[in-house]
């Protein structure tokens, strides 16, 4: 039995090698209030301070208390469980905070960062989702620095054999597609809730998004090199705004999945599950 199944989902893989080829997966759809777990990962944190702002303020801060700050608007504006991957100033490995999300059976994870640049003028939101190819140069050069933070940031999967590696194969291709989705979700909620100035959703080899079997993006919210940018991102009233924006996000994200029944978008075309 075990072996036939395993037959039958390599011959579904297989068909992701044929760019003509539009298909659907038997996923269940979503539902009402389909988003009952969401996992907000403050990024950085203890000996790992993140990026500093010109007047010395540490990304591992700011993340916290705009995190914080989401959850309680998550939990204001829909039933779900809201949790976080840390509460505090401490520090936790890169792939621990994926696995955290894995283990509680998240619908959503969102990573919440600040961003520096060599200019002090760079200003402005980026959303991404992961690829193993960036966008750009300044996407990889980023994904670098965010992957550095913890050296030994590599994803183990625990033993499964073939098969478990095909099906997570088959959920990450699946939450792929949900993930530029919640991205743009994210991005323009940003841009028009929170009044940032937009610098795109991009792709990047994000360590911290690798392994997530649900929609997963990492939000860089502001640069903190900038020195306006700087007094925004530490203003309680502005980490507010963006807190809300993000959550406004989720639930347009929630909305949208649950009007199109967990729609896939395959070669440019919508197939319903």
């Amino acid at each position: 039995m075990v072996k036939s199944l395993k037959i039958v989902l390599i011959a579904i893989c297989l068909l992701f090698l044929q760019p003509p080829a539009v298909f659907a997966l038997n996923f269940e759809p979503f539902e009402q209030e389909a988003i009952r777990v969401v996992v907000i990962d403050p990024g950085h944190g203890g000996e790992d301070t993140g990026a500093k702002g010109p007047s010395g303020v540490a990304e591992k801060d700011i993340t916290l208390s705009i995190a914080l700050k989401l959850a309680e608007a998550l939990k204001e504006g829909m039933d779900a469980r809201v949790l976080l991957t840390r509460t505090s100033d401490v520090f936790i490995p890169l792939e621990e905070r994926t696995a955290f999300a894995n283990a509680n059976r998240a619908d959503i994870f969102i990573s919440i960062h600040v961003n520096a640049a060599a200019s002090r003028d760079a200003r402005g939101t980026e959303t991404f989702f992961l690829s193993m190819d960036a966008t750009d140069e300044d996407a990889r050069r980023l994904a670098a620095f965010e992957n550095n933070a913890d050296s030994a940031g590599t994803v183990i999967l625990t033993d499964g054999g073939d098969l478990r590696d095909i099906l997570l194969d088959m959920a990450s291709t699946r939450s792929h597609h949900e993930s530029s989705r919640l991205a743009e979700a994210v991005h323009l909620s940003m841009l028009g809730k929170a009044g940032r100035e937009g610098r795109g959703v991009k792709q990047a080899p994000f360590t911290v998004l690798v392994g997530a079997t649900m929609p997963a993006v990492l939000v860089e919210v502001g640069f903190i090199s900038n020195p306006s940018e700087e007094k925004w991102l530490s203003s309680r009233k502005d980490q507010e705004l963006a807190a809300r924006a993000i959550a406004d996000a989720v639930v347009n994200f929630r909305n949208i999945m649950t009007k199109r029944g967990g729609l896939i978008e395959i070669s440019g075309k919508r197939i319903e599950n």
